[in-house]
């Protein structure tokens, strides 16, 4: 069961010891409750809400990954690969920062199979062979509209640097209406 709502309040069962967390939602919730109130035990996870990021935002940030991939005469692999190192989020697992050592010589953002941020940090096995610690980064489709913004916010300005022409000050208008967020304008 996945709904919006607000905290109503927090007490103690003198009994038990153990907190009760009051929810208010939004939704009707009540055919999920009767299905789970007799389990024994449930996953519980409480999050602040955002507005999910339109669709049109991860095509507008591809479009421009493409423009500078031509400029700079990288791949759009390498390209989309280092922006979302530089201005995306990392992958996180019960709150750890994701890594994945690989050999010293491949090209971090021409990995086709996960997004990464290299480090600084090697390791280097019994063979001798040096591996590089690299950051897990989340891949851009599952951004929330604040981690959107900031992914495009920086795109921008690499496309402006490179004299890119990015959206008019009209369209950035219409799609902060649309997403509801703010861009730095052309």
């Amino acid at each position: 069961m996945e709904c919006t709502g607000k905290l109503g309040g927090l007490a103690i069962d003198y009994v038990s010891g153990r907190q009760k967390i009051e929810i208010e939602v939004n939704e009707d919730v009540r055919a999920e409750y009767d299905r789970l109130k007799d389990k024994d035990k449930l996953s519980v996870k409480i999050v602040q809400y955002r507005e999910k990021r339109s669709l049109d935002a991860n095509a507008y940030f591809h479009v421009l990954v493409g423009k500078i991939a031509d400029i700079t005469g990288q791949s759009n692999i390498y390209m989309k690969n280092r922006l979302i190192s530089e201005y995306g989020e990392y992958e996180r697992l019960c709150g750890n920062l994701v890594s994945l050592p690989l050999d010293d010589d491949i090209n971090a953002y021409e990995v086709e199979f996960a997004h990464l941020q290299p480090t600084t940090e090697t390791h280097i096995n019994s063979k001798g062979k040096v591996f590089r610690i690299n950051l897990v980064m989340r891949g851009s489709h599952t951004y929330n509209t604040k981690e959107m913004s900031r992914l495009i916010d920086g795109t921008v300005e690499e496309a402006k640097a490179l004299g890119i022409e990015t959206k008019s000050p009209e369209e950035i208008r219409e799609m902060e209406e649309r997403w509801g967020m703010k861009f730095e304008k052309a």
